[in-house]
C-alpha cells in the first residue's frame, strides 16, 4: 500500500457549550469520544462576546496547577496574568501566554482594570499540554508575548501564519517549548491553499476557531477540533470561507494520565501528593 501524501481526517469533535458564569465557553477537548489527543489535554474557547462597561471580567482568580503547560491565545480583548513565581503581565489582542506549571504554581488570569471599566470584545483560547513524567516536577516558568513579538509569515496569497513555537520555513518562534512543540495560529482568506509540514508520527492539533476549511477532502466548520491520522508528513488545507485556526503538533508522550481539576500527573498517588503540597503552601502564594 502506498504511503499517503497528506494527513487524513480520523474524526471531528464539536466544541460543546459549558459557560462559566457570564463567560461564553465552548470545549472540544475533552469531549464525547475523545479524552485526550496526546500530548494535548484540554481546550477552552471563551467568547467571542462583548462585555459592557462596568463588568466583572474574567472569573479566573488565584488557582493552582501542576504537571503540565497552559498556552493562552488572546484573540480579542486583553488578559492580566500574575503568579506565585512573581511573573506579571497584561497581554493584548494577538498576544500569547505560555506557562509551564511544572512542580507547582498558583496563578490568576483576570481582566485588567481598563477592561473592567470600559468593556469591549473578548475571545480567548486556552490549551493545556501535557508534560512527560521526567518534566512534571520541573521549575515553573512563564512567557508573555504581545502580538508584535510573534513573527507573522505570509504563506499563500491571503494566508498568514503567526509562529509561536518551533520552526517554519527558516524562521524560529519566540517560545522554546519544554517538549519541542510546534504552535501557531493561522489566518486564511477564502480560497487560499496551504501545505503545512509535520513529521510523521507527531500528533497534530487543528482547531477551527472560525470560518470553514477543507482538510484533504473533508469539510471542517467553526468550533470543531479536527483529529488527523499520524501517517503522512504534511497537512493540506483549503479555506472554503475566511478562517482562523489553531495549528500545532508534538510528540506523543504515551504515558498514563491521572488528572484531578488543576493537576495532571501519572498516578492517583501523585495527584494526592499535589493536593497535599498545595494545601501545605508549597506552591507559593498569590493575593487575590
Amino acid at each position: 500500500m502506498p504511503t499517503p501524501t497528506s494527513r487524513r481526517v480520523v474524526a471531528q469533535h464539536a466544541a460543546h457549550r459549558d459557560d462559566i458564569g457570564d463567560l461564553t465557553t465552548r470545549r472540544p477537548l475533552p469531549g464525547p469520544g475523545l479524552d485526550q489527543l496526546d500530548p494535548f489535554l484540554f481546550l477552552n474557547h471563551h467568547g467571542p462576546q462583548t462585555y459592557p462597561a462596568g463588568n466583572r471580567g474574567l472569573p479566573f482568580g488565584p488557582h493552582p496547577h501542576r504537571g503540565f503547560e497552559t498556552v493562552t491565545f488572546i484573540l480579542e480583548g486583553s488578559l492580566a496574568h500574575a503568579d506565585s513565581a512573581d511573573h506579571q503581565s497584561v497581554i493584548h489582542e494577538g498576544g500569547v501566554q505560555w506557562m509551564t506549571a511544572g512542580r507547582g504554581i498558583v496563578h490568576a488570569e483576570v481582566s485588567p482594570p481598563e477592561f473592567l471599566r470600559d468593556g469591549g470584545p473578548l475571545e480567548i483560547l486556552q490549551l493545556w499540554v501535557n508534560l512527560p513524567a521526567s518534566l512534571k516536577m520541573s521549575e515553573p516558568r512563564y512567557v508573555g508575548l504581545q502580538r508584535e513579538s510573534i513573527p507573522r509569515l505570509a504563506l499563500d496569497e491571503g494566508a498568514e501564519l503567526a509562529l509561536i513555537a518551533g520552526e517554519f520555513e527558516g524562521e524560529t518562534g519566540p517560545i522554546t517549548s519544554s517538549t519541542g512543540l510546534f504552535m501557531s495560529t493561522l489566518e486564511l482568506a477564502a480560497g487560499s491553499q496551504i501545505t503545512l509540514p509535520v513529521a510523521s508520527g507527531r500528533q497534530v492539533f487543528l482547531y477551527v476557531v472560525s470560518g470553514e476549511i477543507d482538510v484533504a477532502g473533508d469539510t471542517a466548520a467553526a468550533r470543531h477540533l479536527v483529529e488527523l491520522d499520524r501517517d503522512a508528513d504534511r497537512v493540506e488545507l483549503t479555506a472554503t470561507r475566511d478562517a482562523r485556526l489553531l495549528f500545532g503538533h508534538g510528540d506523543v508522550i504515551g504515558e498514563p494520565v491521572a488528572s484531578h481539576g488543576p493537576f495532571v500527573m501519572n498516578t492517583r498517588e501523585e495527584i494526592g501528593e499535589a493536593i497535599a503540597d498545595y494545601q501545605a503552601g508549597r506552591f507559593g502564594g498569590l493575593d487575590a
